[in-house]
């Protein structure tokens, strides 16, 4: 199920013209990371994980590792992440996923088998709808406010 989506989002990442950019097995960076498009961590990286595209993504397959922060709109992972996850967008845990660390979202999807040692935020992205406010001078015999 996992490859599925995986060969989709390859396909939705190249189709739009936004580059991948490959960390491949056998790896390894140390320091911060920005990157554009789409991000595939088959080797490990350690530090903070950033993207500014609203679009960006962030796939740590199996066998790949980061140590570090990673602020991605949409992150999925199969394989170990030890640090805080913030997605704005959406979050994926496949089954092989190990999530060391809290983990913010807006959308989550979790596969049976996925580890995670840490809490799960769901915080809602602001919009541009104001919250009613409750009037203060409301009589206490008409509940309504009215």
């Amino acid at each position: 199920m996992f490859n599925k989506d995986r060969e989709q989002a390859t396909t939705k990442a190249s189709s739009s013209g936004e580059a991948t950019t490959l960390i491949a097995h056998g790896t390894s960076l140390k320091g911060d990371l920005n990157f554009h498009g789409s991000l595939e961590v088959q080797g490990s990286i350690a530090g903070t994980i950033t993207a500014d595209d609203d679009n960006a993504q962030i796939r740590v397959i199996q066998g790949g590792a980061v140590d570090g922060k990673i602020a991605v709109p949409t992150v999925i992972v199969n394989g170990h992440v030890k640090g805080d996850i913030f997605a704005t967008k959406h979050a994926r845990l496949a089954s092989k996923a190990v999530v060391e660390g809290n983990i913010y979202y807006n959308t989550l999807e979790i596969e049976r088998g996925a580890h995670v040692a840490g809490n799960l935020v769901h915080e809602i992205p602001p919009t541009n709808i104001s919250s009613f406010q409750q009037d203060e001078n409301v009589d206490s015999d008409n509940k309504t406010g009215v």
